[in-house]
């Protein structure tokens, strides 16, 4: 079994850090050691911004069942500012503030626990800019 602080040791589970190709400047998120054609990648450790806007979305009405007591929530597709896209959940908003378009920051929070003993799941979760 994993001691219940595993997660420390893999930086890019608990910040926005991937790789950045230093052949064209692609990046990656999370971090990979292939690039997009299967080969190699030269990377460099690139962190992310924290800020971004709605790219796309949708509403989850049936959640797999560790999530049914969150439901319903909003998974979106983030476009970082440095146009990096990533999926995470939107929280802490008003209904009818939500829209492609709005500004978001990311912030990093415990996602579920495994048991009272157990692991601890964090991740970053978008909030609302404005």
């Amino acid at each position: 079994m994993f001691p219940a602080r595993i997660w420390r040791e893999f930086p890019q589970r608990y910040r926005l850090e991937g790789v950045k190709n230093k052949a064209n400047g692609d990046v990656y998120f999370p971090p990979r050691y292939l690039d997009k054609d299967g080969k190699k990648l030269d990377g460099e450790k690139y962190v992310l911004p924290d800020e971004g806007t709605i790219y796309s979305y949708t509403i989850i009405q049936v959640p797999p069942s560790q999530f049914k007591d969150e439901a319903p929530y909003v998974v979106a597709i983030i476009e970082l500012s440095d146009g990096t896209k990533l999926t995470c959940q939107i929280t802490d908003f008003h209904e009818e503030w939500l829209a492609i378009g709005k500004k978001v920051k990311l912030e990093f929070r415990r996602v579920q626990t495994d048991s009272h003993h157990g692991v601890l799941s964090y991740g970053y979760k978008a909030i609302p800019a404005e």
